[in-house]
């Protein structure tokens, strides 16, 4: 998937010699050299990635709909979730289509009080040993939790993980900043399950 739509991607982005792209695009551009040599890549600023994004907040308890809210709830402190432990974010993004996640939920845990990220990914049953292998990577601590479910159903898997234990967190980064950094371990899953 990724070897199709980085290039067009990129390809979308081009002015004259140039192209304005984000990070993890650009870095696999480049280690994967799929990019005419004669095109500048330029790394965008991270904190454009979700703009157009949708975000909603809703109850954990009943999943009522809270409120839609614009990309400037994205400048919130993630603590905020703290101060409404009653509440979770859902969003989806264009960016997350593009590396087959449906959606990204976060929260902050009722009992242990780590921030929660819920994700729903599209691939099949059988990339089950690269995905856990991935988290089991990327997340550290004695308390890290992370639960993978496929859904037979939907044929998505629901990849429940604690933020907490991911290299990267900081409890005094904003949310959008959260999102960022779960962008980039999302496109490092997809990157390491179609490999």
């Amino acid at each position: 998937m990724l070897k199709e739509t980085i290039p067009a991607y990129i390809k979308n982005e081009i002015n004259g010699d140039k192209a304005v792209i984000f990070k993890e695009e650009l870095n696999y551009a480049i280690k994967n050299q799929i990019i005419d040599q004669s095109i500048d890549l330029i790394e965008e600023d991270g904190n454009k990635r979700f703009l157009n994004a949708y975000i909603e907040r809703g109850d954990k308890e009943t999943e009522e709909f809270l409120g839609e809210e614009t990309s400037s709830f994205l400048e919130n402190p993630i603590t905020y979730f703290k101060d409404h432990m009653n509440e979770f974010m859902y969003m989806e993004s264009e960016w997350f289509e593009k590396i087959d996640i449906e959606s990204v939920s976060f929260e902050v845990d009722d009992l242990f009080k780590t921030y929660d990220v819920l994700i729903g990914l599209k691939k099949q049953k059988k990339h089950e040993a690269k995905i856990k292998s991935y988290f089991a990577e990327k997340m550290h601590g004695e308390d890290a939790r992370f639960s993978p479910m496929f859904n037979q159903k939907d044929g998505i898997w629901e990849i429940n993980f604690t933020f907490n234990h991911i290299d990267g967190f900081y409890e005094e980064m904003s949310i959008g900043e959260a999102y960022q950094l779960i962008y980039q371990i999302l496109f490092g899953l997809i990157e390491t399950v179609e490999s």
